[in-house]
């Protein structure tokens, strides 16, 4: 199945490095209507401001630039920024390119930069992506856990003249490049324009990027972006962009089979029947960061012997329910990261990842059985249905053990049982990372500080410990982390099941899509047939 498809390694999201475009209000009325794209897209809510939007990556990262870029292969560029430098990782000076300049014609300074990373952190804004600066020196002061904030700025950073700023981290962190990439929307720039009115701003935001919005964002309606003919980086391949929302994938896939659309996700109920609806060359299959889990209850005594939690492992069928229920899109996982991630300890996990159900039997008598019903819950409505009936059956012929799958009514429902360890049961677990490292899923499922609470096991002081230390030692290429990987592939955790793949469909028109280190298509740097 998978020679059906395009394939590319992925590990950010969608970026436009490749870009240039229109005067400072967008293009003029003679763009060449070749070369516009119409995308089939979520709608942007609550708005398009750089700190609150983590739905529409395809269109921020087209009206923005980042100031590092990482690519398909995992390689860092630079993009805003001229260089971002460190001698203890530690402290961080960033050194702007000179010549920038936002969409309506003013320089993109270092004060700039500043102002918008500090009015994101400040919790009082209540911006979605403030978490994202949180390991800046002050950040605590505009987030206090109790109270008002008692200071409006972050004291770690510091304007050392127009294009040149310093960031002070809370400790050192050898991936803080890697976190300022193309999908870490809280460290775009903002106009200084924009803190008059930041509600206003959000509907219409003033980038620094390749493509200048046209029309003002309306709940429901479409956006247009025209290329910003004075904008510094490389140039787009596209004139104009039409983002169209829709509710759900389902109805856009059936508008871009019908030629209404140049490019759309595509929708999983599809994943079996896409070759069949389009041709090869309309079918884009990408690596993500994204992977997902089967989670452990450790706080049931019946889950903590590690060779049960070996065993269940083994007795999944990766490759079968990779083929059955997504078309064999995904990646059966061999490590608690997803492949794409820059050195990845690819078969950490060992033979317990690997299909044996005779082992996983002898394995968990060896443990001394199981007793009771094991009950898988998932959060209902999101389409987990098939993966985790398909896990049960597989437990249940291979275990001998009684095991259902069991939705909740909700993601709330779910959240909250998780959240106050009242799941009896193993569960939904995943990460989707923003940029690509292994920092960012290691630090969110198993660090002193989980992001996702409860998701990743109990936490172990030994991997806590090396995961600080691979963020003082670690460089782009990512080798530090395997370390902490290793002491997961000991005490077994979780159960990773497949690295996630970000699929889409295309129109005729389009010729090439391309995908940054996230997976997702660069827009601007797609190539049509009539080019």
């Amino acid at each position: 199945m998978k020679g059906l498809w395009k394939a590319a390694i992925a590990t950010t999201a969608v970026f436009a490095v490749a870009l240039t475009g229109c005067s400072s209000g967008g293009s003029d009325d003679t763009a060449d209507s070749s070369r516009e794209l119409v995308i089939g897209s979520a709608d942007p809510v609550p708005d398009l401001t750089p700190g609150r939007q983590s739905n529409v990556y395809g269109l921020m990262m087209s009206i923005f630039s980042p100031l590092t870029f990482i690519d398909a292969g995992g390689e860092l560029s630079y993009v805003a920024a001229e260089s971002v430098e460190s001698d203890d990782k530690t402290t961080w000076t960033i050194t702007l390119r000179d010549g920038w300049t936002f969409h309506d014609g003013t320089p993109v300074t270092a004060q700039d930069y500043v102002d918008s990373w500090n009015a994101v952190a400040l919790g009082t804004n209540a911006f979605a992506n403030s978490g994202q600066l949180a390991s800046i020196e002050g950040y605590a002061d505009l987030n206090p856990a109790e109270g008002e904030p008692i200071a409006d700025s972050m004291s770690g950073l510091e304007v050392v003249d127009d294009h040149v700023f310093t960031v002070s981290l809370s400790q050192p962190d050898s991936q803080f490049p890697v976190q300022l990439s193309q999908a870490q929307t809280a460290f775009y720039p903002m106009p200084q324009s924009a803190f008059d009115d930041l509600a206003a701003y959000g509907k219409k935001p003033i980038g620094n990027g390749p493509l200048a919005l046209t029309t003002e964002w309306v709940e429901g309606e479409p956006l247009v972006a025209e290329r910003f003919d004075d904008y510094e980086g490389t140039e787009p391949t596209v004139d104009k962009i039409t983002w169209v929302p829709y509710s759900d994938r389902l109805t856009a896939y059936t508008d871009a089979l019908a030629g209404n659309l140049d490019l759309t996700a595509l929708p999983a109920t599809r994943s079996l029947q896409v070759s069949g609806d389009f041709d090869e060359e309309n079918i884009y299959s990408f690596s993500a960061p994204g992977m997902n889990y089967l989670g452990i209850p450790y706080w049931d005594e019946r889950y903590s012997d590690v060779r049960v939690r070996q065993a269940i492992s083994m007795a999944i069928d990766r490759e079968a329910i990779n083929e059955a229920i997504y078309g064999g899109l995904n990646t059966p996982a061999t490590a608690w990261t997803p492949a794409v991630m820059p050195g990845n300890p690819d078969g950490v996990c060992g033979e317990y990842c690997e299909y044996d159900p005779d082992a996983a039997a002898a394995l968990l008598e060896e443990a001394g059985g199981f007793e009771g019903e094991l009950t898988i819950h998932f959060p209902g409505g999101a389409g987990h249905e098939d993966l985790f009936n398909a896990i049960a059956n597989s437990l249940r012929q291979n275990l001998g053990i009684e095991a259902v799958a069991r939705p909740s009514v909700g993601w709330a429902e779910f959240g909250e049982a998780r959240n106050t360890q009242a799941l009896d049961g193993p569960f939904f677990s995943r990460w989707g990372a923003l940029y690509p490292s292994q920092q960012s899923t290691l630090r969110a499922m198993f660090s002193s500080a989980p992001v996702c609470k409860n998701c990743g096991g109990a936490l172990d002081p030994e991997v806590d410990a090396a995961l600080k230390q691979a963020d003082l030692t670690g460089g782009e290429d990512g080798t530090a982390y395997a370390q902490v990987q290793e002491l997961l592939a000991e005490d077994f955790p979780i159960v990773p099941l497949f690295d996630e793949s970000y699929n889409y469909v295309t129109s005729d028109r389009v010729q090439k899509v391309t995908a940054s280190g996230v997976g997702e298509p660069i827009l601007t740097a797609i190539v049509l047939a009539d080019d």
